[in-house]
């Protein structure tokens, strides 16, 4: 089951139509991995701390519905490869139906490939306890 992250649209999200500005869709996939890794147990300050970042290498994204304005969209998590050194997630920004709260309609869908670094920016091997972690999810 993919790990969700509630976003509530600002105007500060949108371009003077009202609508999501498309970049602000990687920033809500952004918080929604960060929230991932905290509802793991694990704070981005004390990974880095101890020498493990993670970067985005990659990413396929499609456009398919925009978000508005007071929109309340959930931003996706789910793993679909770990490697020792890197993650492929599926990541969409859904909209529930208000009516039908099992309708959704997906809104962005991409693939994110992460790398985790150390901090000399260098690939590194995922610490054990956090892969498994993750792989549980």
């Amino acid at each position: 089951m993919a790990f969700e992250w509630p976003i509530r649209v600002y105007v500060e999200d949108t371009d003077a139509g009202g609508i999501v500005y498309y970049a602000n869709y990687l920033r809500y996939l952004e918080r929604a991995r960060s929230e991932w890794l905290r509802h793991l147990g694990f704070e981005q300050q004390s990974l880095m701390e101890n020498g493990v970042r993670f970067v985005v290498r990659d990413v396929s994204i499609q456009y398919r519905k925009p978000a508005v304005l007071d929109d309340e969209v959930i931003a996706t998590v789910d793993l679909i490869d770990a490697t020792k050194a890197g993650l492929t997630l599926n990541q969409t920004v859904i909209k529930r139906s208000d009516s039908q709260k099992d309708k959704q309609e997906i809104l962005v869908d991409a693939q994110i490939r992460i790398a985790c670094i150390n901090n000399e920016g260098r690939p590194t091997a995922i610490p054990a306890d956090v892969a498994t972690l993750m792989t549980k999810s």
